[in-house]
């Protein structure tokens, strides 16, 4: 079965899901010093490597300082340009990296809803994980990018070349047409699964390994399909997120 669906579906999920923060106003409201600027949340678009080290870049308040701070306590901070760019230096080491990106602004602090995911140092997938809306892959990743689940719904998510009409997805026998946007990335709403489910993207198959158990701590499985992240969103709920990894050369 065949239906249209709207570009960006899983926007609507992020905008009122329970994890999600509202993005803060630009100006102060009523009672605070007029034309005072609030603080704005760091936006990370690229990660890049140099040498043995990442660089993270992105764009926040102009001159801001901006922060990733990780829950073992590993914080890397850089100061934005005058045009709000900023670039962080991650040393090289092992492992896995979830940071959470905020600007500070003396003890006061603007915390993105997002958080970054860097997988084995960057030899694996790296992404930006937001609790109740869809994973945005920044490494070379397939068509179908991302799956996130909370237990009762599911936001698969990609990226396909800029210009494409549709994405044809099918999960089951229900099968869906998104439209991406100009930059070609996609979003939808899957049907809830209990276990494993094939899954058809761009006309390549991929198995979502269904939901990762335990703890909402952190936890990375490498599976021959991908990877699956357990991690734990606003007020510790648990979110299952799964990266394929990308097709072969």
């Amino acid at each position: 079965m065949k239906r249209a669906m709207l570009s960006m579906a899983a926007a609507a999920l992020a905008a009122a899901g329970p994890g999600c923060s509202p993005n803060p106003p630009e100006r102060a409201g009523a009672g605070e010093q007029a034309g005072r600027e609030w603080a704005r949340p760091p936006v990370i678009d690229r990660v890049e490597r140099a040498g043995a080290a990442l660089v993270v870049s992105g764009l926040a308040g102009p001159e801001a300082r901006v922060v990733l701070r990780g829950d073992d306590g590993a914080a890397f901070a850089a100061t934005a340009d005058p045009r709000g760019r900023f670039e962080i230096r991650i040393p090289p080491g092992a492992g896995h990296l979830l940071l959470r990106p905020e600007t500070r602004n003396g003890q006061e602090a603007a915390p993105s809803p997002d958080q970054l995911l860097i997988l084995a140092a960057g030899q694996g997938p790296i992404a930006v994980l937001r609790p109740g809306g869809p994973t945005r892959r920044l490494d070379a990743a397939p068509a179908l990018g991302a799956i996130d689940s909370d237990g009762r719904m599911r936001v698969a998510s990609g990226r396909v070349v800029a210009g494409t009409a549709a994405v044809e997805v099918r999960s089951g026998v229900e099968t869906v047409q998104v439209a991406p946007d100009s930059q070609g990335r996609w979003s939808v709403i899957l049907p809830p699964r209990e276990g494993s489910d094939q899954i058809r993207v761009a006309g390549r198959e991929f198995r979502w390994p269904g939901d990762a158990a335990g703890s909402p701590a952190l936890s990375v499985e490498r599976l021959e399909s991908g990877w699956r992240i357990r991690w734990s969103g606003p007020g510790g709920a648990a979110q299952t997120t799964w990266l394929p990894q990308p097709a072969g050369p």
